[in-house]
């Protein structure tokens, strides 16, 4: 899955909501991403999430969270660090569910 090479790649080049972008193809989206990885999006959101989101129309986000969280047991990068959630799992299934809308 491209948005897990991208994460993933050394050096480090991408965090989760970029990879997430620049695996879907929307590299556009990586410099306004740069500040949503590490817990640091909107409400402390994952950031891999809070990039899935903004690719699909308004309608569709609250679904995604709700399938986010349901998988991996919460939707805040905090609460998913604590849980022992790896950042690289999240940027996988956001990608996954960001196929699937698209």
């Amino acid at each position: 899955m491209k948005a897990v090479e991208l994460f993933t790649a050394v050096p480090r080049c991408y965090n989760c909501a970029q990879a997430v972008a620049a695996g879907a193809g929307r590299e556009e989206l990586v410099p306004e991403l740069a500040n949503a990885g590490g817990g640091r999006a909107p409400d402390g959101l994952c950031g891999a999430l809070f990039a899935a989101q903004s690719m699909v129309p308004e309608s569709g986000r609250n679904a995604l969270r709700e399938v986010f969280s349901a998988e991996l047991g919460a939707c805040r990068c905090r609460e998913l660090k604590a849980a022992g959630v790896p950042c690289v799992r999240c940027v996988e299934f956001a990608a996954e569910l960001l196929e699937k809308e698209q």
